[in-house]
């Protein structure tokens, strides 16, 4: 049974919310996959609340090749129950990604892209892993006990943040993924935060008022697009505020691919950051919101620590 299930993969498919043709998404998959004499064994995912469970049982029941039907939210939840196991189990399990999230940019920053199935198929066969970093939070809860989460993609400090509990609330109401994430932008445009901070980054204290913060572990959705999670380092953005004109060019800039080049922007390159204050600013990780920690808190880097399946 071992041997088998060395070459048989656990497959979780976590389905998208709102998206009616669920199963039809997963027979498009399963089409290739069967074709392609892939030996696998599937479990849905039925909320968020499942996913880390499922897992588990998967890393439990032995699979050494695991693949993620979803997208950047999954995969952390993914990491995190990997990073419970001991060292000698998690070196054998292989993680992989079929991009099937509200979010992408984990599987997007390796090249795989959703709607095409045969081509990520192709790739995750031929088993070619890379040893990638994971960022890891370390803080205090409400509770006074310490905590950790780790990340693949990025985590966001404020507005980003803000962006990214607006876009789950306004999406109960207006039940679209692209509108919710508009309107959520255009909200925050024109009643835009900054908060009072106070970071340490390399030799380096910053000490006032911030808009947004970005720790990229990958691109962090733009906002660190230097970054590459196989250099034991993480990039760092911080946006100081901007006038409402620069807001828009900022948005331009982040499109295009130039965010960096903003003049509110200022980037670090570091292996740990340190927030010693940053008042009342949500934190998000991987595209969702986590509890925002207590007092302060350490954001750090560790070194090939997940074996992941990339293309050729």
């Amino acid at each position: 049974m071992n041997n088998e299930l060395n070459n048989r993969w656990g497959i979780l498919y976590c389905p998208r919310n709102g998206i009616k043709s669920k199963r039809k998404r997963w027979e498009r998959l399963q089409k290739e996959l069967d074709e392609r004499g892939v030996h696998y064994d599937m479990v849905q995912s039925e909320n968020t609340d499942s996913v880390e469970r499922l897992v588990t049982m998967l890393i439990r029941n032995g699979y050494k090749t695991i693949v993620i039907v979803g997208g950047d939210s999954a995969l952390n939840d993914a990491v995190n129950c990997l990073m419970r196991e001991e060292r000698s189990v998690r070196d054998e399990v292989m993680l992989g990604v079929v991009p099937n999230g509200s979010l992408n940019d984990f599987a997007r920053f390796w090249g795989f892209s959703e709607g095409s199935d045969a081509q990520t198929v192709e790739w995750l066969i031929k088993q070619r892993v890379r040893r990638v970093d994971l960022g890891c939070i370390r803080y205090i809860d409400k509770y006074d006990e310490k905590q950790h989460r780790y990340f693949l993609n990025c985590i966001n400090i404020g507005t980003t943040a803000d962006i990214m509990n607006l876009r789950q609330q306004t999406r109960r109401i207006l039940w679209s993924r692209t509108l919710s994430f508009v309107v959520s932008v255009i909200l925050n445009i024109f009643h835009r935060k900054d908060y009072k901070m106070r970071l340490h980054v390399n030799s380096e204290t910053i000490d006032r008022r911030v808009m947004t913060v970005c720790v990229g572990n990958a691109r962090g959705y733009g906002q660190t697009p230097s970054a590459v999670p196989y250099n034991g380092m993480l990039d760092l953005t911080v946006v100081y505020d901007p006038q409402l004109m620069q807001l828009f060019s900022g948005l331009w800039l982040l499109i295009s691919g130039r965010f960096l080049n903003h003049r509110s922007v200022h980037p670090y390159r570091t292996r740990e950051l340190v927030v010693e204050e940053a008042r009342h600013a949500l934190v998000g990780i991987d595209g969702k919101l986590m509890k925002t920690p207590v007092g302060q808190y350490t954001i750090q880097v560790e070194q090939e620590v997940i074996n992941f399946l990339i293309p050729e």
